[in-house]
């Protein structure tokens, strides 16, 4: 193993560039595998931070300014606590080809104690960046950003293959010009929408880019004059766009223009009414993820699709049973290809759920939200639900979330278990069952009925279910 080409290793082992456990076992194995494998971990060190988790954040700043001059590092002992100096066994910021100016400046700011020497720390860390010739591909910008991009020195060189932009709409000036003659190369761009100044040079920005392919729009609040310039200014990109995700109504009908799109994610804290959608055809879409948009249009988005849709998210919205009936039956008469499924499920369309097992023979997982989940009724027929999922569900389902208040009868569980011997173990995932519950589970574990189980609904990873 010891003499694997070392391309080939660095395929296999970048196929786990996002199971940071696994690699993190991988570095001892020996040099050349840790040679392989650091790179690999620090193309976006970022990823890693969770918000409020300040441990890893110093964690990581420390490693950062290990890289910085002995000068500056002597500067600082004064105002940080800094370690002890080692010199680092690799140049690990000439790894990384994200550059989030974003955390990077969160970092500083909750751990440099002196805030007169922010501004010196921040040019001193992008220096260090920058000055290492790297070529990024992902570049991250926070809402306050002063540097100018056309004077920093070698910054064309870096961002020459530059692929990601995020950034927000009031961004100044002098950035956004430095930042337009970069970003020809990028094809995906997202943006952070506020109410006041934003930057018209944004559409501008947009206009430049020679293809773009995934765009996200972030709002927080709405200013509709330049939300309208924003929509219209993707009708150049209409053909190549693929992944587009929006958080409110658009304000023209933009997307019917996007007739090649892929992925669409819809997400509205305000419940708007989303009329816009009702006359939308997305032939070619495949993934369908939609928070809080009302179940009427999502019925007429689904049936003028071309039956490619593989992916089905529907949460936050409350809908009655003739609706719930309606969705279920839209998509299985539409959706042939279905792998994937999170929905509302009224007790009362257990047939429905029944006939969308059948129809849908390629689906893998399955995520029920029941209607007590947002109202008080608790008439989830469990019994029915685990007859209709052990004698209808097509062979490759066997990954199960069941969202709801009122939980199953342990004789319930038990029968379903029973009934499910001889399929594939299924990863099952629920909210907080009875402690009696918990053992039948394990029990089954033992047997190779279950191979993951979970009472909280964010414990196994997306990739996993």
């Amino acid at each position: 193993m010891s003499k694997l080409n070392g391309d080939v290793l660095y395929l296999i082992l970048n196929e786990l560039r996002d199971d940071k456990r696994a690699l993190h076992s991988c570095l001892s194995v020996n040099k050349f595998w840790c040679e392989i494998i650091v790179p690999i971990l620090w193309k976006n060190p970022w990823k890693h931070l969770k918000n409020g988790e300040r441990k890893n954040m110093k964690l990581l700043l420390d490693v950062i300014i290990l890289h910085l001059s002995k000068n500056s590092r002597d500067d600082l002992t004064l105002h940080y606590n800094i370690n002890p100096y080692k010199r680092p066994l690799f140049d690990y910021v000439s790894f990384c080809r994200h550059l989030n100016f974003t955390l990077i400046k969160n970092m500083i700011n909750n751990f440099i104690y002196e805030k007169t020497k922010i501004p010196t720390i921040e040019n001193e860390i992008l220096d260090l960046f920058i000055n290492n010739s790297t070529n990024f591909t992902h570049l991250y910008i926070p809402r306050k950003f002063d540097y100018q991009a056309s004077l920093i020195p070698g910054i064309e060189s870096c961002f020459s293959e530059l692929k990601f932009l995020s950034c927000s709409t009031n961004i100044k000036d002098d950035v956004i010009i430095g930042l337009t003659e970069l970003c020809e190369s990028v094809n995906e761009l997202e943006l952070f929408i506020g109410m006041h100044n934003n930057n018209i040079g944004i559409i501008k920005l947009i206009e430049t880019s020679k293809r773009l392919f995934g765009v996200r729009f972030i709002y927080s609040e709405i200013d509709e004059p330049f939300c309208k310039a924003l929509e219209s200014s993707l009708i150049l990109h209409s053909n190549s766009i693929q992944y587009f995700k929006m958080t409110k109504q658009p304000t023209t009908e933009f997307l019917s223009s996007l007739v090649n799109l892929k992925t669409l994610e819809l997400d509205d804290s305000r419940y708007r009414s989303w009329k816009c959608l009702g006359n939308v055809s997305l032939p070619y879409l495949q993934s369908l993820k939609t928070s809080r948009v009302p179940i009427n249009v999502l019925i007429k988005l689904i049936e003028n699709t071309n039956g490619y849709l593989t992916e089905i998210k529907i949460d936050r919205v409350r809908h009655d049973a003739n609706n719930n009936k309606k969705i279920i039956q839209a998509i299985y008469q539409n959706c042939p290809m279905l792998k994937y499924l999170k929905l509302l499920f009224i007790n009362s369309n257990l047939l429905e759920l029944e006939n969308l097992l059948i129809y849908c023979q390629y689906l893998k997982g399955l995520y029920i939200i029941f209607e007590d989940a947002w109202v008080n009724y608790f008439t989830i027929d469990w019994n029915h639900l685990f007859k209709i999922l052990t004698e209808s569900s097509p062979i490759g389902l066997f990954k199960f979330k069941f969202y709801c208040f009122c939980i199953p009868r342990l004789e319930a569980l038990k029968l379903f278990f029973d009934n499910w011997k001889g399929k594939h173990p299924m990863l099952l995932q629920t909210t907080p069952l009875s402690n009696s519950c918990y053992d039948l589970i394990e029990k089954y574990k033992v047997e190779g009925v279950i191979k993951k189980f979970s009472c909280s609904l964010h414990d196994l990873k997306d990739d996993d279910f």
